[in-house]
């Protein structure tokens, strides 16, 4: 019987986690590399931070290493139950302190819920696959985009409007964030984790082996072409129901000049005068709501058995 006056203390279920309340436990300290650290832990499992990412880790199908909750975060347990309460999920649902949540947490205000995820593993034929719910392959290059926030919100744009796969690439002296860090991952709403991309490759090698397979490259430019030859084109003039990758460079300086020539056309976006160019993000969503257009204005090919 409880002590008169005092309020019975809830006993948890011994199913329940233990509360984790030491900094050094080892699942925080793979949580806080991951999050707060931006590193993904030694066997490739990055950080993703919030209910709406934690729910697109758990529905992209790569592989999870563990679900972790705070105190006050474990009121998003039922949201996510679908998926973290299946028996055949082989993943543990952690609990710690809102406190030692919050000292690896890269938000400002956590949510309380994070998750250890590895992405996808993807080839160069993915990549260039066409799924069956597209007329062709529709793919995005970053090639010298720095900040993770823009080449989040690329990636993020891009998926909304159709693209099949993604790769990233340096440019000349510029290096292009990692998509799976926790700043781009949150950038891309979850995006990067569906879609097939290839990270950290040679731009040279990625345009030649895209050469063979039949994708045309297009160069998106903030330069005069340099040769009659090689065409400047507006997203309206470029059909997009055949095999293309788009190439956005550096958020400054743009692509180098050697790589605009080494595509098949350049792109730019006509603009009032005064005006010279747009965010990087910006840019591309243009650019992809024409592809977009053009793309679903056809009826999917059927496929014969």
């Amino acid at each position: 019987m409880a002590t008169p006056g005092k309020t019975p203390r809830t006993v948890r279920p011994a199913s329940d986690p233990a509360l984790l309340t030491s900094r050094d436990n080892r699942w925080l300290k793979e949580f806080r590399m991951a999050l707060r650290g931006g590193l993904p832990t030694e066997s490739g499992f990055v950080g993703v931070e919030g209910v709406r990412l934690v729910e697109e880790a758990l529905r992209s199908g790569c592989p999870i290493h563990a679900v972790l909750f705070s105190e006050s975060g474990e009121r998003h347990h039922a949201r996510l139950a679908p998926w973290i309460d299946r028996p055949e999920m082989a993943f543990p649902a952690l609990r710690t302190t809102d406190r030692l949540f919050e000292g690896l947490a890269d938000t400002e205000h956590p949510q309380g819920i994070a998750a250890l995820v590895k992405p996808r593993e993807s080839s160069f034929d993915d990549l260039v696959r066409t799924p069956v719910s597209a007329c062709a392959p529709l793919l995005i290059v970053l090639a010298g985009v720095q900040d993770p926030g823009n080449g989040g919100t690329i990636l993020r744009t891009a998926a909304a409007f159709g693209a099949t796969g993604a790769a990233t690439a340096a440019s000349g002296v510029s290096g292009t964030a990692n998509p799976y860090s926790p700043k781009a991952l949150r950038a891309s709403a979850g995006a990067a984790l569906h879609l097939p991309i290839l990270a950290g490759m040679s731009l040279a090698i990625l345009l030649t082996q895209f050469k063979i397979a039949g994708i045309r490259t297009l160069a998106s430019s903030i330069h005069e072409p340099g040769s009659a030859e090689q065409p400047l084109l507006a997203p309206w003039e470029v059909d997009w129901c055949q095999p293309v990758a788009l190439l956005v460079g550096n958020e400054g300086a743009g692509l180098p000049e050697e790589v605009e020539r080494s595509a098949d056309a350049r792109i730019r976006i006509p603009m009032a005068s005064g005006i010279e160019s747009l965010n990087a993000a910006a840019a591309a969503a243009v650019v992809f709501y024409e592809a977009a257009r053009q793309r679903n204005s056809l009826p999917v090919p059927h496929i014969q058995k």
